[in-house]
């Protein structure tokens, strides 16, 4: 099967949740040569994709976002008439950019029913050196809100949570085993309910990515 068919759905957990707790949909996507992680908070509920893969809701602004820093397209990633995200292209891309994505919980409560943080009950958090250990060339680890922030930030025990738009510096992980990543970013939320315009969250990906890559 070519890679980029692969299914990302972790059929094993959709199958699991149940009494109000929901266990990580997706697969991590952890190419080996990735540089960046994204890690969200968790991903919506399903009814509200258009695609099995990471910012799967269509009115999430993430993919154009890449696709306007990568392409000066917005809409390199969208298949407009269908209303859905590209996701062989997304795949193919990331692979060979060197992206990887999972989230900082991976098992939640839904306090409410919508697509909100703030009404997030983390049940369990992810092992986040675990998640970072298969990754040797990676550089940095890229938070897109505030739940995951807070999360991450008590999983490594980072003593101040990062501003929007900055970074801190990471110490090395408890094994020793010298993994390359050196910084935890804070980005603004690519969801358009975070009161920020495209252009700006463009800029801040942007930003991060030169940092990075360069």
């Amino acid at each position: 099967m070519d890679e980029t068919m692969t299914s990302y759905l972790n059929t094993e957990n959709v199958a699991r949740s149940k009494d109000g707790v929901e266990y990580h949909p997706l697969c991590p996507f952890v190419p080996k040569n990735a540089k960046v992680l994204f890690l969200g908070s968790f991903p919506p509920q399903r009814k509200r994709w258009c695609m099995d893969f990471y910012y799967p809701n269509f009115i999430n602004d993430h993919w154009r976002i890449e696709g306007e820093i990568f392409f000066g397209d917005k809409n390199h990633f969208v298949d407009l008439e269908a209303k859905r995200f590209k996701i062989e292209e997304i795949v193919a891309f990331c692979q060979e950019k060197g992206l990887a994505f999972f989230d900082t919980s991976t098992a939640i409560r839904r306090l409410q029913d919508n697509a909100s943080d703030k009404f997030l009950e983390v049940v369990e958090s992810t092992d986040i050196y675990a998640l970072i250990s298969q990754l040797p060339q990676l550089r940095a680890i890229v938070t897109t809100g505030e739940k995951a922030t807070e999360t991450i930030c008590a999983s490594l025990a980072i003593p101040e949570i990062p501003k929007v738009n900055t970074f801190v510096h990471l110490s090395p992980p408890p094994t020793g085993e010298g993994l390359g990543v050196r910084l935890l970013w804070r980005l603004p939320s690519s969801s358009r309910a975070y009161p920020l315009s495209f252009d700006k969250k463009v800029a801040a990906y942007k930003q991060m990515f030169s940092a990075v890559f360069n």
